[in-house]
């Protein structure tokens, strides 16, 4: 097979969260294709599920290799000590100082906290009562509070470290300079609370890490702040995304939303599917690198070439779910691959997962009738960043 004509991507604008039909075309006539990304120049795009899954899983491929100035999304390449694009055993060495806390046993410890959370992000909704954004006063708080209780950061911070972790999502939304200086203040501010450990020791997860790095001198100072910086934004902005597109999913699906008022048993089951269904993201995987010439789907990839795995269309391929464009909340057979696979599969899954859960089934008791409070089309979407969401969801009840 001969190389393709690179394509742009992302392929169309972020708005909405539909399949992109190109997709579909890709994985029937081209499931290894050439794409050109916003940094970086030309990659491989891998689009069926069982492509994906070995792409996930294969040794012969490097992250950390994708440092520097090669094909990505961002207008940063990511740090070199950041855990999304370590190899084994640096990446393997630094989860392993923080999986315990997001083991399936402990997440479940935390179910009546996140409980009683979601309870009280209800009642101020109802006490302020309708038309009300479910973004800003629901989907955003349930899960920073969450990683600021496991982390030990103030909530009352807040409003500064999620505007931060905002401008270090960017693709095209905001310049180099920009992120730049947005990672030069999210950094000091790491520093400042990791200074407060190490003055007054703490039992928090950031406690814990400053023993790690201090006591047991199992990572290094770099490692140690990216390393809480990545448990902060990625512990809240993805629950966040996923609350408001479930949400506006659900508002725009009344049959599905009727077939959850009155099985609420199914809520598991509509995370799982509405995980798999809708587009969370821009559709492509940090870059991985070949570390040797090799093929996929028959098609030679050489070394030193970056290849992007694509979770949203793996997701709807018709050779693993079927009819896969119909949200199905009793789905019997859905491995999904939203939350990854293989060695980085998602740190924060079971958390993520509950915390679904108890927002979704949170809603479905405190309001029966929830709305949207504008039509659909006119609901606003991230543009420019690497997640795709409502900016705002106006609702009432």
């Amino acid at each position: 097979m001969t190389r393709s004509e690179a394509r742009r991507f992302p392929f169309a604008e972020p708005v909405g969260l539909e399949i992109e039909p190109l997709f579909a075309v890709l994985r029937e006539s081209e499931p290894v294709s050439r794409i050109r990304l916003p940094y970086g120049g030309e990659g491989w795009f891998v689009s069926g599920y069982e492509d994906n899954r070995r792409l996930l899983n294969d040794r012969r491929f490097s992250r950390a290799a994708s440092q520097g100035e090669m094909p990505r999304l961002t207008v940063e390449p990511a740090g070199g000590s950041a855990m999304a694009i370590l190899d084994p055993p640096e990446h393997t060495r630094i989860r392993r100082l923080v999986a315990a806390e997001f083991a399936a046993p402990r997440v479940q410890e935390l179910r009546p906290q996140i409980q009683q959370t979601a309870g009280e992000l209800i009642a101020a909704l109802t006490a302020a009562g309708p038309p009300a954004d479910l973004i800003a006063e629901f989907a955003l708080l349930l899960p920073i509070k969450v990683i600021c209780g496991l982390l030990g950061v103030p909530y009352a911070d807040r409003d500064r470290f999620s505007s931060l972790a905002r401008v270090l999502l960017s693709s095209t939304a905001y310049t180099r300079e920009q992120v730049g200086a947005a990672v030069e203040e999210l950094g000091d501010y790491l520093y400042d609370l990791i200074d407060q450990r190490r003055e007054n020791p703490t039992g928090d997860l950031i406690g814990v890490l400053v023993s790690a790095r201090d006591v047991d001198d199992r990572l290094s100072e770099e490692e140690l702040i990216t390393l809480c910086g990545t448990l902060l934004g990625a512990g809240f902005e993805n629950v966040a995304n996923s609350i408001g597109n479930m949400t506006f999913l659900l508002l725009t699906h009344p049959d599905e939303l009727r077939a959850l008022r009155e099985h609420r048993e199914l809520i598991p089951a509509a995370v799982e599917e509405m995980l798999r269904y809708a587009m969370a993201g821009l559709g492509a995987s940090h870059a991985r690198i070949a570390m040797e010439d090799l093929e996929i789907a028959g098609v030679p990839i050489r070394r030193g070439e970056a290849v992007f795995a694509s979770l949203p269309s793996a997701n709807h391929d018709p050779a693993v779910f079927r009819d896969p464009e119909v949200l199905d909340f009793r789905r019997a057979h859905n491995p999904h691959l939203a939350f990854g696979h293989g060695p980085h599969v998602c740190l924060g899954a079971h958390l993520a997962r509950l915390e679904l859960q108890v927002a979704l089934a949170a809603l479905l008791e405190a309001f029966p009738d929830l709305a949207l409070a504008v039509p659909a089309q006119e609901v606003p979407w991230k543009i420019g960043l690497t997640v795709r969401g409502p900016e705002s969801l106006p609702v009432r009840w």
